[in-house]
């Protein structure tokens, strides 16, 4: 496998994932405009991939079958659009932002104007006798339009990323390199077709300048506009992650003080026991109910606990309290804080709760 064949596969390793979860956050904002450019980027790259295997593995300006060229570059051309109508929704107000959509699509339209007249004049050849101007001018068009969409998108990305919140301006910052590096091969794609119009030969070393620019570029373009979604959803299973433990975690003491107040559960369906421990729905839920209930039956055990003459550790006297409570002892009148967290955040108080639930699952406090 040549270096140019691995960095197609690697390209849509990378890219198919991302077209499918652009689609479904689209589903999930469909009025939003900006998600709408990024997800029709991504789905013309998707278009142009295989109408570039379809041509053949070819190099600029050795051409394939024109009519899969055309359609390729047809593609990578509204890719490139998309990327500009992207910033310019993110960042312009919408009338503004329409205005410079249709601005930025005459020069596309044009391109794909020349591109489709070379096609049609296109002789019933192999592509290997194809005329070399025809071939020139069908490669400069795309390359000169993708070129300028490429290096005003790098600049509009940089800008934007200024004011970004902070995923988001690294997801741009990383797109933002990858069109710098495209605008780069597109510039040495542009040179290689000069050269070849011009019927010199071409320096090795330009043509393989193409295929580790654009290639790459491709990637980090991807890669940056999944970002800030990826990110996101890596945050949000962390936390998912951490409610689902801190949850089982709370067990010991949920159960104890379910057995003395029953009548506390915010759930009046009971959950089998291994449904319970399997489960991975409701997570957040289940972990904020499950908190609630433990602070609650804390609070109606505190007077025990107050009542109570003990040093020892917590876990103990709590033990002792509910045994208390089951003797139906007499109900002392004032309560007491119990496992107050030094912070006052959520969090705190659940590592409270947590380290009295270890305590309590030892053998020690039963």
């Amino acid at each position: 496998m040549n270096s140019k064949i691995a960095l197609i596969v690697v390209q849509g390793v990378i890219l198919f994932p991302a077209l499918v979860w652009k689609s479904y956050q689209l589903t999930r904002a469909p009025g939003d405009v900006a998600r709408w450019m990024v997800t029709a980027c991504l789905a013309c790259f998707a278009a142009a991939y295989p109408l570039g295997l379809l041509a053949g593995d070819v190099n600029q300006p050795d051409p394939g079958s024109i009519v899969p060229l055309l359609f390729q570059h047809v593609f990578l051309c509204g890719l490139v659009y998309s990327l500009a109508c992207f910033f310019l929704f993110s960042a312009l107000p919408p009338d503004r932002a329409r205005r410079r959509a249709w601005l930025e699509a005459v020069p596309l339209g044009t391109a794909i104007l020349v591109m489709a007249i070379v096609t049609v004049l296109m002789p019933d050849v192999p592509p290997q006798q194809y005329p070399r101007a025809g071939v020139s001018v069908f490669y400069l068009a795309a390359d000169l339009y993708l070129t300028y969409g490429i290096a005003s998108a790098c600049f509009f990305a940089r800008r934007h990323a200024r004011g970004a919140a902070p995923r988001l301006a690294r997801g741009l910052s990383v797109a933002s390199l990858g069109f710098a590096i495209g605008a780069l091969g597109g510039a040495t794609l542009i040179a290689v077709v000069l050269v070849h119009w011009a019927g010199a030969a071409i320096p090795w070393l330009l043509v393989q300048a193409t295929v580790w620019l654009v290639f790459p570029s491709a990637i980090l373009l991807v890669v940056g506009l999944s970002y800030p979604g990826v990110a996101t959803r890596l945050a949000a299973a962390r936390v998912w992650w951490q409610h689902l433990r801190a949850y089982h975690r709370l067990r010991p003491l949920w159960t104890r003080l379910h057995e003395a107040f029953p009548e506390d559960a915010l759930s009046r369906t009971p959950i089998a026991p291994w449904r319970d421990t399997l489960s991975l729905l409701g997570v957040h839920r289940r972990y904020y109910r499950r908190v609630i209930e433990c602070r609650d039956g804390l609070v109606r055990i505190s007077p025990y606990l107050a009542h109570l003459d003990h040093d020892g550790p917590l876990a103990d006297w709590l033990t002792e309290a509910l045994r208390a409570h089951a003797r139906r002892e007499p109900v002392p009148t004032e309560g007491m804080p119990v496992a107050v967290p030094e912070g006052g955040g959520l969090d705190d108080d659940v590592r409270e709760l947590v380290t009295l639930s270890e305590a309590l699952a030892s053998p020690a406090a039963r």
